[in-house]
């Protein structure tokens, strides 16, 4: 795995996002990045993280964690598949247009969980993701992406 985390090239001004900026201190601060042709993160859920079921996670932070990884991994291939390195200019961020996500199973609390992306697609500004989060090696909820690249100069 690389050392620096795909969100640690996001310019400060889109770097406060709840799930992976770094400016935001309230947040899950996800950092992900390339598993050879495959992307990862991993987070580790705390109690108050909770849902309707004790000991398991909220349905909302699976979906959150499936997402700011999926818009990560589109800009890493984007960047990828223009052969250019992440950090030049200009900067590359990407915006959900689409996700969907099938709960599998309970996702545990305080266990670290892994979350994978399978690069489909990178096609002009859209890229498309297949995602899953998996705990203990069981596989608890799959995501499917479609992410927008947002116009440079949005995020100058």
């Amino acid at each position: 795995m690389s050392r620096k985390a795909f969100q640690d090239y996001y310019p400060d001004n889109f770097s406060h996002c709840y799930g992976c900026g770094k400016k935001n201190e309230h947040g899950h601060h996800l950092k992900s990045y390339w598993d050879g042709d495959t992307t990862v993160a991993r987070f580790t859920p705390e109690s108050y993280h909770t849902g309707g079921i004790p000991g398991y996670a909220y349905g909302g932070i699976v979906a959150s964690l499936i997402d700011c990884h999926g818009t990560g991994s589109a800009a890493a291939a984007t960047f990828k598949a223009e052969g250019r390195e992440m950090g030049t200019e200009p900067p590359i961020r990407f915006v959900t247009a689409s996700l969907k996500v099938d709960y599998l199973k309970p996702t545990p609390l305080g266990v670290e969980l892994e979350v994978r992306g399978e690069i489909l697609e990178v096609k002009g500004r859209k890229v498309t993701l297949n995602l899953s989060l998996i705990a203990n090696g069981i596989v608890c909820a799959k995501g499917y992406m479609i992410a927008v690249r947002l116009p440079d100069d949005t995020t100058t």
